[in-house]
């Protein structure tokens, strides 16, 4: 390592929908974040760590900021919050194929009031799905919103178009320092957690629109095989008796599509054979419930 290597933390901030997890899994060249058109995909922090020849960059990527209507959306508020102290500069992604809503405009006000030490970097996201006239509308409309020191960098995470420059900024915003992850590591979270997400993301892909963000999953074991695969139950918990009976669909053939499409995502992020078996139960109104929900890991953290 020479003298001249960077490492450092940015928190990825934006909201729902605006391309997330997206770009950390563009940036990484591999997936490790579920991805799907649906808002609030992302549940919880996860690092992307990336590591280059002079730099090891930890993305920390976060759930959208958005008016919470339940205690699910106050846990994914306060994971995003409290992503920004501490870090080394903050990236605010917004979505330019739009113009700014009332909440791009409330994240930029709180973003606009860091220290000056912290770096505030905006990039523009989905430019391949606008027009040049309205791009430059929006690009001007986005830019009033962030301090004039702020770097701007129009991009598309999903066709990889001013990635590149993007990455560049990025790294010398970082202080030079150690790195503090081995360089294979990608993320932080275990395989089965991993796991977990992409079975829900499977069914935020496969269900209709008023049972996604009802569901919620649970690995109920995860056993490695001599042979190095590796066999996985998982529970998919839903609200209602009547989403419960969508997700399995007729015949099962909804869940057998759900489990289909999440093994093939597992064996592509694992490299090896799965053996999946999932099965539904009905939480009634598990999104209210803050004991439920810190079954599921997300834990409302209450302010001192």
């Amino acid at each position: 390592m020479n003298s001249d290597f960077r490492f450092g933390f940015i928190a990825v901030i934006g909201c729902p929908n605006v391309g997330k997890s997206t770009l950390v899994n563009t940036l990484l060249g591999q997936k490790v974040a579920a991805v799907t058109p649906k808002a609030q995909t992302t549940r919880r922090r996860q690092l992307g760590i990336l590591t280059l020849d002079d730099a090891q960059i930890v993305f920390v990527d976060t759930p959208g900021i958005h008016t919470a209507r339940h205690k699910l959306g106050k846990f994914l508020n306060q994971e995003a919050e409290e992503a920004i102290p501490g870090v080394d500069a903050v990236l605010f992604l917004v979505d330019v194929s739009e113009a700014p809503t009332d909440e791009d405009k409330w994240i930029a006000t709180r973003l606009s009031r860091l220290a000056r030490r912290t770096p505030l970097v905006l990039a523009c996201n989905k430019i391949d799905l606008v027009p040049a006239e309205t791009l430059t509308a929006n690009l001007e409309a986005y830019q009033a919103l962030v301090p004039e020191e702020a770097q701007v960098f129009p991009i598309s995470a999903t066709n990889g178009e001013g990635m590149g420059s993007l990455l560049a900024g990025l790294t010398k915003l970082i202080p030079a320092r150690k790195p503090e992850y081995e360089p294979e590591q990608v993320t932080d979270l275990y395989e089965r957690e991993i796991a977990a997400e992409l079975i829900r993301e499977a069914c935020l892909l496969q269900l209709r629109d008023e049972v996604p963000h009802g569901v919620a999953v649970r690995i109920d074991e995860f056993t490695e095989r001599p042979d190095e695969s590796a066999y996985i139950a998982a529970t998919i918990f839903v609200e209602r008796d009547s989403q419960k009976g969508i997700v399995i669909g007729r015949g099962g053939e909804m869940l057998k599509r759900i489990g289909t499409a999440a093994r093939k995502e597992i064996e592509e992020m694992s490299g090896r054979k799965i053996f999946l078996e999932v099965r539904v139960k009905v939480l009634k109104d598990w999104r209210k419930d803050e004991k439920a929900m810190k079954r599921f890991g997300y834990k409302i953290k209450k302010k001192k």
